[in-house]
């Protein structure tokens, strides 16, 4: 029998392995941290099923996190891997009073969490992040939810899953921004332009190039960086020869979270020219870091201050040029949306009745 305590299960594909580990989920890092801060009654147990590699539980910010050391194996490992975790929740239900469970992405964690909390009456949220929403989701169908299972991250992506699954997720629960996580911003901002994320063809860091080859015909010294890994950087390097870009931009490789939340201080204007976007926090912390925010998605229907949306790479340039040419461009930090407000507000999906500190 459990002793009673409350508990709620996070269930993540990821968890950072350790406090260092600031570039894994760095969103859902803060989530889960301003959780354990302000509700410090309810246990958070974190089940992460494929990353860290190990199978051994650690304390990560007085959190308990109970890795499954799935690797990203296919079948059969994966259905070993959802038993694994099918059993890890059976586990803590034996020692808490489980809540709720709430999955990071409409993936296997859901299909898990889902069923799980079917089989014992608990109740299950999921909070759509992102690719999650796009047509093709073979673990929709399988969790067969309802609108009240699901938590879009945007009105975009509610828009995205109502069109592709003919369910409207009841619940809307932004990305958010802790303030905490930024230090004091630099007296001067030395990086013209700024883009963030994996270097992966959707995030479009050729767009980005593109548009700076453009805007070094009218400033010649304009000077951009360009933060994230991935598959795509000996293209992004060949086209920065290409487009004679040497002087003017550099890639600076996956950076520690505090690292770019700097440099995004000492930016102008963050290009988010991504093709597809849920809710890029990187685009809300940029704005609370005092930048410029020009994007190709709007991800709410709500107007955001500093947040400009263009159509195609033209009105890209159009944009760029303009504010940066202004010499009194605002760069006050504007909070779009606080991580603390979310926490309440996906608290208030399940039954638990402590107020936060």
């Amino acid at each position: 029998m459990n002793n009673g305590r409350p508990a709620l299960v996070i269930l993540s594909p990821g968890f950072p392995e350790n406090e260092a580990d600031t570039t894994c989920l760095p969103a859902q890092q803060s989530f889960v941290r301003l959780l354990r801060q302000h509700y410090p009654s309810l246990e958070i147990v974190v089940v992460a099923f494929q990353y860290p590699f190990t199978k051994k539980a650690y304390e990560w910010n007085q959190i308990t996190v109970l890795p499954l050391n799935g690797r990203n194996r296919r079948k059969p490992w994966r259905l070993l891997t959802w038993m694994r975790a099918w059993r890890t929740v059976e586990q803590i239900k034996k020692r808490y009073h489980i809540i709720g469970l709430f999955s990071f992405f409409c993936g296997e964690c859901a299909l898990v969490g889902q069923w799980f909390g079917r089989r014992h009456d608990i109740s299950h949220r999921c909070w759509i992040l992102g690719q999650d929403a796009r047509k093709g989701n073979f673990f929709v169908s399988c969790m067969r939810p309802v609108a009240d299972d699901l938590v879009a991250m945007s009105n975009f992506l509610a828009d995205e899953f109502h069109r592709n699954y003919g369910i409207r997720p009841a619940h809307i629960i932004p990305s958010g921004v802790d303030p905490a996580e930024f230090g004091l911003a630099p007296g001067k901002r030395t990086i013209d332009v700024l883009a963030a994320g994996s270097l992966i063809p959707l995030k479009r860091h050729d767009v980005f190039l593109e548009v700076m080859s453009r805007l070094k015909l009218s400033i010649p010294d304009i000077y951009g960086l360009i933060c994230g890994k991935g598959a795509e950087e000996e293209r992004l390097r060949a086209l920065i020869r290409q487009y004679g870009l040497e002087n003017n931009v550099r890639l600076t490789g996956e950076l520690p979270h505090p690292e770019l939340l700097r440099c995004m201080q000492q930016s102008r204007i963050l290009l988010h020219p991504s093709s597809y976007e849920g809710f890029g926090t990187v685009c809300l912390e940029a704005l609370y870091a005092g930048t410029q925010v020009i994007s190709f998605v709007r991800p709410m229907t709500a107007f955001i201050a500093n947040w400009h949306i263009v159509a195609d790479p033209d009105e890209m340039v159009a944009k760029t040029l303009e504010l940066l040419r202004q010499p009194d461009t605002d760069h006050a930090p504007v909070m779009a949306y606080s991580m603390l407000d979310n926490v309440r507000s996906v608290l208030q999906l399940f039954p638990y009745k402590e107020l936060p500190i």
